[in-house]
């Protein structure tokens, strides 16, 4: 029997004194996926007492989307959009780093794109 993994992983981390929300996505997304993590990610966001929140995305063993996963990826940037100071993408693909910048264009806040978790992680401290 082979064994499909697909979905999120959220968590707070710190670094120092700033608080972030970790995210690691893996396999390929669906939209069940997404039904799953909204109501964890609207409770994880609310419960941030800054305005604006900085977010690790791990996505090194993103797959991508089902057509309509992708839709609700685009409509959670739309509703949560405002909320974000900094997103770090740490990714491992070609099609990754362009997320990144389309991504960009539907938050208010910096999004850049790294190979090295120390990277994003120095990044997402200043």
């Amino acid at each position: 029997m082979t064994l499909i993994r697909h979905g999120f992983s959220i968590g707070l981390e710190r670094i120092d004194q700033d608080f972030f929300l970790s995210l690691k996505a893996v396999g390929k997304l669906t939209h069940e996926d997404y039904q799953t993590i909204n109501p964890f990610l609207d409770s994880a966001l609310g419960a941030v007492d800054q305005p604006k929140v900085k977010v690790l995305f791990d996505a090194t063993e993103l797959e991508g989307w089902e057509l309509r996963a992708a839709w609700d990826d685009f409509r959670l940037g739309l509703k949560h959009g405002g909320e974000f100071d900094k997103i770090a993408l740490l990714g491992n693909k070609g099609w990754q780093k362009l997320a990144a910048r389309v991504g960009a264009w539907f938050v208010s806040g910096e999004v850049k794109y790294f190979e090295d978790e120390g990277e994003a992680l120095d990044w997402l401290a200043r």
